[in-house]
């Protein structure tokens, strides 16, 4: 189990805070531990509810990073749920549109871009603006 803790630790840079109680972690290292808790048992499938919602913005934009490269290098499926449309343009292959009351799939978008993805480029603002009307269009519903 130690041996198991201290490969994860270094998996997700925090090797440095393997001594540390919970109270002395950022929110960000938090996060960071939490994913480390969800790959102590070599899981084929994750699933992260909202999982960066309560971290600043260049935190989230840095664990997002994180995030992508755990999932290629681990090879895992994520299911990630979030109400960021950035975010989910940034991390998802499919982004799954739901609505509000009673909660149902509206739309399922494949977003077809490479990774890593340029938050900056005119494909990744079309995917946003598709994904945010997709949105708007079923709350106006």
């Amino acid at each position: 189990r130690r041996k198991r803790s201290d490969d994860l630790l270094a998996m997700i840079g925090m090797s440095h805070a393997a001594d540390r109680y919970p109270h002395e972690l950022s929110g960000g290292m938090r996060q960071r531990v939490a994913v480390a808790r969800a790959l102590a048992i070599h899981p084929q499938v994750v699933l992260m509810d909202e999982p960066f919602a309560a971290v600043d913005a260049l935190t989230r934009a840095t664990l997002q990073e994180e995030l992508l490269r755990l999932w290629q290098q681990l090879g895992l499926s994520i299911v990630f749920i979030t109400h960021n449309v950035d975010e989910a343009v940034f991390l998802a292959d499919d982004v799954v549109v739901m609505s509000a009351h009673p909660g149902s799939i509206q739309e399922i978008m494949a977003i077809d871009m490479p990774h890593p993805r340029d938050r900056g480029s005119p494909e990744f603002a079309r995917w946003y603006a598709r994904i945010n009307a997709a949105l708007h269009q079923k709350q106006a519903a």
